[in-house]
């Protein structure tokens, strides 16, 4: 028997908070024992062999029975639903790596329940015949390329009520990818499926393929009409590697900016007019190069792009690798966003360099960052680790802006006694929307709505598949038995998540304020504005030297006592913003300044009292 690898990765909230502790059983397919493990302070194990067929099956496109060995996962921890985790696909000299994002307990909830999740083979063993529809080229509905991060995925055929689950790109890509192909493939054979998947995703993204519909997200997992895509697939490392390296390119014709309409299927049991999966093995057999195999399937013309426009991370790569011996800002940006998430992955070792430069402390961090994500652990800061660093810190970061939050709404133990539904406004429309968001974090078929004060169709979309969830009423109205479920999934947070390392603000206990960075600012005037101190504010953020970047969020310590500071009234400032940017209140502003209504003036001088 050949033999495949398998490690576990527990974590939660967008990977903020590690899991340690988590009892993992790994299990063969007549339900014997095979490993009992424990995941560590970084929530993974060690990889752990396990037997499995030779990858000469998984090469053939004619050998008809299953070219792998299936096992199953059941993950368990107190104060956690337990996860059960059946049909795994190990193969022969890959090691793949399954996450385990665990949902915590309700309060009130006396037993865990168990989630069950099939993964089954991928999809280039499908009989069923595609009919993948898209745009090639125009008519051109964005103006520029954009990776969605996150994207948003329909998990079923595009009117079905199935739930859609918001996925970071990358992540998406590495998914489909090991949902789709073998992991065993040549390299040229990875790649060119690779750019076809990513071109693909682009392609629904650019045309507004769905949301131009009216849709609520930007492709399905259903494969007669997209690419396959599985909530809690492990990912290959052969596959890992590839998307790492090109996860921001795509194939578009020659002239032509938009993502070109990359169709494929398997061309065994089903042929299409775009790519066919088993060929590609054939060519990449025959020494032709990802290009080189595309163009053997779409037109001649077709050339690799590349898009840098990345939603949702906080700096974009600077174009070039930072390694040890580097000096700027860019290394003091993540040696910052470094020192911030160790404070919730304690096995990153501290950065005693310098501020701005790479010394061999970076590198340790780098490194040991790279292993716990499974990146090349080289100690460089290329493309990959960048993008990874940045959304790793934009996810601790988050998570404790909204624990901050959560203080200054003041959250009771007693739900609101109103009932809300679209068009509904006012502070219990902000607990609602805050409560969602917080519940986002953990449950990712949640969607996050805006925090405006107002009941939209984006929070009526958010309640109504908190209530699926939930198994409740899915009316979009929120009544009783939703506010005592939305508490009873706040507090069951609140329980069993683990706390953070030192120095961040755990639970809603701490007062904070949440700042982002502004042309012009410094911490110095940030200091002065909040009544604090420039080394209050490094020694909270976790921040080496003085510089700042424009959007930056920053969380400082309120000051204590009552104090009030003022403010001037720029464009864009409403109310409530300027209430959840210093951790006030609507009527505590109202009543500071005598104000008997919402409006506001540019230039307007106000009071903003704090910590009231």
């Amino acid at each position: 028997m050949a033999i495949g690898y398998l490690s576990i990765q527990a974590r939660t909230a967008h990977d903020a908070v590690p899991l340690e502790g988590v009892q993992i059983t790994i299990m063969d397919s007549q339900g014997n024992t095979v490993y009992d493990l424990t995941t560590d302070e970084s929530g993974q194990t060690q990889p752990v062999p396990l037997e499995t067929l030779s990858k000469d099956f998984s090469q053939n496109p004619w050998f008809s029975e299953v070219p792998f060995t299936s096992y199953s996962v059941l993950a368990q921890a107190p104060g956690f639903n337990t996860l059960y985790i059946s049909d795994i696909p190990i193969f022969d000299g890959e090691t793949a790596t399954l996450p385990v994002s665990l949902e915590p307990m309700p309060e009130r909830q006396q037993e865990p329940s168990q989630e069950a999740i099939s993964i089954g083979p991928p999809a280039i063993a499908f009989p069923e015949t595609r009919r993948q529809e898209g745009l090639l080229a125009q008519p051109r509905v964005l103006r520029q390329v954009v990776i969605p991060n996150p994207i948003t995925v329909h998990l079923g055929a595009p009117s079905s009520s199935a739930a859609n689950v918001q996925v970071p790109f990358v992540d998406y890509i590495k998914n489909v990818a090991s949902s789709e192909i073998y992991p065993t493939w040549p390299d040229a054979a990875l790649r060119a499926n690779i750019y076809a998947i990513i071109t693909f995703a682009l392609n629904r993204v650019y045309t507004e393929w769905y949301r131009s519909r009216g849709y609520s997200f930007d492709i399905t997992n259903n494969t007669a009409y997209d690419q396959y895509y599985v909530k809690g697939r492990p990912i290959y490392d052969s596959i890992s590697r590839i998307v790492d390296q090109i996860f921001n390119e795509y194939v578009r014709r020659q002239g032509q900016n938009a993502p070109y309409f990359t169709s494929f299927c398997n061309g065994t049991t089903a042929t299409c007019p775009g790519m066919s999966q088993w060929g590609t093995v054939d060519l990449a057999n025959q020494g032709r190069s990802p290009l080189q195999i595309l163009r053997s399937y779409y037109p001649n013309d077709i050339e690799i792009a590349e898009t840098n426009i990345i939603t949702g991370v906080t700096s974009s790569y600077p174009g070039t690798a930072l390694r040890a011996g580097s000096k700027g800002l860019d290394v003091e940006t993540i040696q910052t966003y470094l020192n911030r998430i160790r404070r919730n992955y304690p096995a990153i070792p501290a950065i005693t360099d310098d501020a701005g430069s790479f010394g061999n402390s970076t590198k340790a961090a780098v490194t040991q960052f790279q292993r716990i994500f499974n990146l090349t652990p080289d100690g460089i800061v290329g493309k990959a680790t960048w993008y990874k660093i940045s959304s790793i810190y934009t996810a601790v970061t988050r998570l404790a802006e909204l624990n901050s939050e959560g203080n200054s709404l003041g959250i009771g133990t007693v739900p609101p006694g109103s009932t809300l539904r679209q068009g509904s406004r006012g502070q219990d429309v902000i607990t609602l929307q805050y409560l969602l968001n917080m519940i986002a974090e953990f449950y990712p078929d949640i969607p996050a709505p805006s925090q405006d004060g107002i009941f939209g169709s984006e929070t009526a979309r958010a309640v109504t598949a908190f209530q699926r969830s939930r198994k409740l009423n899915p009316d979009g109205i929120v009544g009783p038995l939703t506010w005592r479920a939305l508490y009873d999934a706040y507090y069951g947070i609140e329980n069993n998540i683990p706390s953070p390392g030192p120095g961040q603000p755990s639970t809603p206990g701490q007062n904070t304020i949440r700042y982002v960075v502004q042309a012009g600012d410094s911490l110095w005037l940030i200091a002065q504005r909040y009544q604090t101190t420039v080394n209050a504010i490094k020694s909270l953020n976790g921040l080496t030297g003085d510089r700042l970047s424009i959007g930056q969020v920053l969380q400082i310590p309120a000051p204590q006592g009552g104090s009030v500071l003022t403010y001037t009234v720029k464009s864009g400032d409403s109310l409530w913003k300027l209430a959840q940017t210093y951790g006030t209140t609507v009527d505590a502003i109202k009543r500071a300044n005598n104000l008997t209504s919402d409006a506001l003036s540019i230039g307007q001088v106000l009071r903003i009292p704090l910590n009231e």
